[in-house]
């Protein structure tokens, strides 16, 4: 079987990484599998950029005026002439925002070739928005949207065209929708979407990657002290108001005084040096890690793992913390409690309450019998719900099967 996955990126967000995580897998089980993608970022043969047709950019200034994303995009036509679009047998469709791909030709892709569409936010559901926090007009219709300035942000509030537009599009398109949590799940069954079959598959991690390293090899490495507690957090974008910089200062800025002189915060992606401005400790900017053994290592060295995210279908630097047996604390939003598990994996803080945050923060730095029980939690738990060979067995599983339904 030759799967194509359809993606904005291969390596570039989250939801790259998860597609390219089960492209892997998917490999080591023996299966043919291909990307298209909107931005490559390596040079790799299985791997190719989607046809971009040049933007009328008149067409597309009215096209963002309006408020509608994307439709302009008219290359995404020619996806079927495109060689790794012919030779598959089963199309996977991962992010279709970003600039990249028009949905309004899914009904055409889909006419010929059975398709997944695996969801790694809520864009697929609602008017323009990939996160909606506490709104649910995407269950009615959108329209006076809340949120127009989230991402993707519009110009002009025609989020019930939108809707009308995507509804239209999943009732010609032939689809079958994958959801990393249960969480996401539940909202889809809420959604226009929910005459399609929906499945929870969670996504999977290399366990021989992110693993239990030794604590005191890696601080050597990282040059940090021994006897500090150390933090860590990781943000792509520390000015998304989702991501929760915002609360993880005030946290930190709440913890103790002797506390804080006793830690350290080590941080991945592009925080680093706003952090250091905001808090009142230690801060140890590592910068962006594309490396997946180096970023084990320094989860491997962390005591505590700090998520602050508002909003999170599943939550996959959550997922390699406990891979790597290190504790999270978090808020409870989304789907993030199906990886922070209250006194198993971590702690999770009322939403929006950064007391409640520094004080899970500061229980759990303090008990270290309590965080090494939630280590081995973690990992049991890693093992037995998140193995990237299980995640690629449940989707050939699920290809074999709308493949034969196809047929009939």
């Amino acid at each position: 079987m030759n799967v194509l996955h359809i993606n904005q990126s291969d390596l570039s967000g989250g939801a790259a990484i998860a597609a390219y995580r089960l492209h892997q897998g998917l490999l080591q089980q023996g299966m043919a599998s291909k990307l298209l993608v909107g931005q490559v970022t390596q040079s790799h043969p299985l791997v190719a950029p989607t046809p971009i047709m040049p933007f009328r950019k008149k067409l597309k200034n009215l096209a963002d005026a309006l408020g509608l994303n994307y439709v302009t995009q008219w290359g995404t036509g020619a996806i079927q002439k495109h060689p790794f679009y012919q030779a598959a047998d089963v199309l996977n469709f991962h992010n279709l925002h970003g600039g990249y791909f028009n949905y309004l030709f899914l009904p055409q892709l889909t006419q010929t070739k059975p398709a997944i569409y695996t969801l790694h936010d809520m864009w697929s559901f609602t008017g323009h928005c990939a996160y909606s926090f506490d709104c649910d007009r995407w269950q009615k219709g959108c329209g006076r949207c809340p949120y127009p300035d989230t991402y993707p942000q519009i110009k002009r509030d025609s989020t019930a065209i939108e809707w009308k537009l995507k509804h239209w599009v999943y009732h010609h398109a032939r689809l079958t929708i994958v959801t990393p949590s249960q969480w996401l799940m539940n909202q889809v069954k809420l959604s226009m979407l929910n005459h399609l079959d929906i499945y929870h598959i969670p996504n999977g991690i290399d366990l021989q990657i992110y693993r239990p390293l030794q604590p005191e090899i890696c601080r050597n490495f990282l040059g940090i002290n021994h006897k500090k507690y150390v933090l860590l957090t990781s943000s792509l974008n520390f000015y998304d108001p989702r991501k929760g910089s915002d609360l993880l200062i005030q946290a930190l800025n709440l913890l103790p005084g002797a506390l804080k002189s006793a830690a350290i915060l080590l941080t991945m992606g592009r925080a680093g040096d706003a952090l250091e401005k905001e808090v009142d400790m230690e801060v140890y900017s590592l910068g962006y890690i594309h490396l997946d053994r180096l970023k084990a290592g320094i989860f491997s060295a962390a005591d505590l793992f700090i998520f602050p995210t508002r909003g999170d279908i599943f939550g996959l630097v959550a997922q390699e913390a406990m891979a790597c047996g290190t504790p999270t604390v978090a808020f409870d939003v989304g789907g993030v409690s199906e990886l922070v598990r209250p006194g198993m994996t971590g702690a999770l803080a009322e939403p929006e309450n950064a007391q409640d945050l520094a004080q899970k923060i500061e229980q759990l730095l303090i008990d270290p019998e309590t965080r090494a029980r939630m280590s081995r939690n973690g990992r049991e738990i890693a093992i037995k719900e998140y193995d990237l060979a299980l995640q690629a067995q449940r989707y050939i599983e699920l290809y074999q099967q709308v493949q034969k339904n196809a047929i009939k």
